[in-house]
């Protein structure tokens, strides 16, 4: 009942908790539905910080557009990579207003969700995405236990890189609340522009804001790059932070040696800026989903790492998605 209906098709992608891989799913829901010649708009789960009366309805489809609506870090981590693929993406306040502009071009509307919460809009099929890595947390969040218990699909997400007794017991759980829900087993792979600057070197590792802080992770795809590609050493960061990043260290001890990309207004970039500037790393490795040297500058080597995801095995996104592809 808390749910807007859409006279389009709607496909919601979902987690458990932040941080699952809710965004690249989203993506690859995306791909394989326009491949099938599907017109898709992307409705993204709300993140105004702003005038929240001129943020009413917005409607993203070039770069150039979140410069238009002053977007945060926040807000182009996730706009960004939809529009570089070519999705148009809808966010904003009133979450009615959008789906009807959005229904005028869209064939389906996807639902992609924020942090581990409901989907706004009643979706056709849902997809929900856990983290093996945090195995517990899908019983024991609200409102993501019932993204849990309403998905027909489950992701299965870093099974390349948890304990084979922690996706057992995983999959006890989802079976235990969902039976019914078909599970795809999934990795997210990372790749990096430039490896060989990681060997060796000492490494300042800035990673997605809101996975380590509210997310509770205690690292990302920048540490598994930092890893994967030799790094010597991760530089700690709490030494050189200033303003309101030191704040967030204070609020969020358990972050540990990693540098959250907080950049909700000005005064964030400009102290993560700072921040990167003053450590004594040799290259930064940016493992959040936008580039952020397009949005601060970094006077240091710096490696880009992406990520997508990578269903292995079957069933596929293609078989949960069947009758949405044809």
């Amino acid at each position: 009942e808390t749910m807007l209906k859409s006279v389009k098709p709607v496909i919601a992608v979902t987690a458990v908790r932040t941080g699952c891989g809710k965004s690249q799913t989203t993506r690859r829901v995306a791909e394989l539905l326009t491949r099938a010649g599907r017109k898709v708009v992307v409705i993204r789960h709300p993140m105004p910080y702003g005038n929240l009366v001129e943020q009413k309805v917005q409607r993203f489809a070039e770069l150039d557009d979140l410069r238009r609506y002053n977007c945060t870090i926040e807000e182009m981590e996730e706009y960004e990579p939809h529009i570089v693929r070519g999705n148009v993406v809808y966010a904003g306040v009133d979450y009615e207003a959008i789906l009807r502009e959005a229904e005028q071009e869209a064939d389906m509307i996807l639902w992609d969700g924020g942090n581990n919460d409901l989907s706004f809009y009643k979706p056709d099929y849902q997809v929900t995405v856990v983290d093996p890595l945090r195995v517990g947390h899908e019983l024991s969040y609200y409102p993501g236990e019932i993204n849990l218990r309403m998905a027909d699909a489950i992701v299965l997400n870093k099974i390349d890189s948890a304990d084979p007794e922690d996706i057992d017991e995983l999959r006890e759980n989802i079976r235990m609340v969902n039976p019914s829900a078909l599970v795809l087993d999934a990795a997210s792979p990372v790749t990096v522009d430039k490896p060989e600057l990681i060997r060796d070197a000492r490494v300042l590792v800035v990673e997605d804001g809101p996975t380590l802080t509210h997310g509770g992770m205690t690292y990302g795809a920048g540490v598994i790059a930092a890893q994967k590609f030799g790094a010597r050493e991760l530089v700690d960061p709490r030494p050189f932070t200033v303003g309101l990043i030191s704040e967030t260290f204070a609020i969020y001890p358990d972050i540990g040696q990693i540098l959250p990309a907080m950049g909700y207004g000005e005064e964030q970039m400009t102290d993560l800026a700072r921040t990167i500037d003053n450590s004594d790393a040799e290259v930064v490795i940016i493992g959040t989903p936008i580039d952020l040297r397009r949005i601060i500058e970094i006077r240091k080597e710096t490696v880009r790492v992406t990520y997508d995801l990578q269903v292995i095995g079957k069933p596929d996104l293609t078989d949960a998605l069947t009758s949405y592809l044809s």
